[in-house]
């Protein structure tokens, strides 16, 4: 095994930070060998949008695309990690100097990186991409976007903006990504959701390799 690869995907347990108001998340052990069963079953229930997950369009665009129509290239590929300095949020003035080009994939690593947040309760003022960043994104055309936290969105503001001008541009979301250990820099990206049917969302394992350059 290629021991460059890095998960970037926060593990998902029972106690973890949801959404608020999203369902909770329930391991429960139909069949257990430990109790005399011929093998180990686990029910799961949990939200489409628990731990590291992707978002598809009708997440926040009505008639639009679901899971199972999520196209490979747009989160398998050359990414670009970019740090992020403003401790409040994404902003247009602060992406200009990055040059970002059409159908890139970008993963965005905040100060919400800076803490274990899997471990740790909701946090209302994670760093989010604001409106003003979403929409400069979609004029640059970029393929997909990944985020360190729950939602692209903010939890107080421009929740429903950013998902639209993101979504509605054909981008599609990575939420929940565990980037503290990852430095800026080009990288490759394998980030493969569920194949759920009709679905506006679904988790995902997320892993990440440095490009090296000669």
């Amino acid at each position: 095994m290629d021991s460059n690869w890095i998960d970037i995907s926060t593990p998902v347990h029972p106690g973890m930070p949801l959404w608020p108001g999203d369902p909770g998340l329930n391991f429960t052990r139909v069949m257990d060998q430990e109790s005399g069963d011929i093998c180990t079953l686990t029910q799961a229930s949990l939200s489409a949008h628990t731990g590291t997950h992707m978002d598809a369009p009708l997440h926040f665009v009505r008639k639009s695309a679901t899971m199972e129509s999520w196209p490979i290239e747009a989160t398998v590929g050359p990414a670009r990690v970019i740090r992020i300095a403003n401790p409040t949020a994404i902003h247009r003035d602060e992406l200009l100097q990055h040059s970002i080009q059409p159908g890139e994939r970008i993963l965005f690593r905040t100060a919400n990186s800076d803490r274990d947040w899997g471990k740790l309760p909701f946090d209302e003022n994670f760093v989010f991409i604001a409106k003003d960043a979403a929409e400069y994104l979609a004029e640059c055309g970029i393929r997909s976007v990944g985020v360190d936290y729950l939602s692209v969105g903010g939890f107080h503001q421009d929740i429903v903006e950013t998902h639209v001008a993101l979504l509605g541009n054909g981008i599609w979301i990575m939420e929940g990504l565990v980037l503290n250990a990852i430095e800026p820099g080009d990288y490759e990206l394998v980030c493969l959701p569920l194949k759920w049917v009709n679905a506006e969302g679904a988790p995902s394992r997320a892993i990440l390799r440095r490009v090296v350059t000669a």
